[in-house]
């Protein structure tokens, strides 16, 4: 098993989370007064990030790898992205939701690269199973309230 590669892996996962915690917050920023269930749902996705992140980085450490640090490249362009749709849909829900849908399926197929690696444990990989089901419902009750929407 080769622990650069684990630790290389992991890392991306950490910064897919990252991602996920810097767009939640922006989308926080961008919603009106009268969407609190959205900014509900977002600081809940914020928190599940940040424990996603918490319980990964220690394999790196473990594996005397440096835990990644910042954002993923394709997360600086998502929430570039995201910046120029809010714009000009003024702000609405469906662009939001729209936004985060888009993002949750770049986290999905991060896990799912991960998950087809050859170099993770098994704990590892139990880590990663449970973490990619929780963005999976999360993706899911996201997509529901779009679709809501139109």
């Amino acid at each position: 098993m080769n622990l650069e590669k684990q630790a290389e892996t992991l890392n991306d996962l950490i910064l897919i989370n990252n991602d996920r915690i810097e767009g939640y917050q922006k989308a926080i920023d961008e919603l009106k007064p009268e969407d609190s269930d959205l900014r509900i749902l977002f600081r809940e996705r914020v928190e599940q990030s940040m424990l996603n992140r918490d319980e990964l980085a220690p394999a790196v450490v473990r594996g005397g790898e440096k835990i990644a640090e910042g954002t993923m490249v394709s997360g600086k362009i998502y929430r570039a992205w995201m910046d120029v749709k809010a714009f000009f849909s003024g702000n609405n829900r469906k662009a939001i939701l729209d936004n985060c849908v888009f993002g949750e399926e770049a986290a999905l197929r991060a896990y799912e690269e991960a998950l087809n690696s050859e170099d993770l444990t098994p704990e590892q990989r139990a880590i990663v199973i449970r973490q990619q089901a929780e963005i999976q419902v999360s993706f899911d009750e996201i997509k529901a309230m779009r679709d809501m929407l139109g």
